[in-house]
């Protein structure tokens, strides 16, 4: 779960970079990709069961 987080932190973080700095569109690009796939990691997760069972 804390993978998923900080990719989505990561995300936001080039998704925020690439809308205002001039010229860094390919950021913006780039953070809506890595969000897409924690996205998808998540819901392959969740799909999952969550957590699984300790030895």
């Amino acid at each position: 779960m804390a993978w998923i987080l900080l990719l989505i932190l990561i995300a936001v973080a080039l998704g925020l970079i690439g809308a205002v700095a001039k010229g860094l569109f390919y950021l913006l690009v780039i953070g809506v990709v890595v969000f897409l796939a924690a996205l998808l990691l998540g819901a392959l997760r969740f799909r999952s069961g969550g957590r699984r069972p300790t030895r």
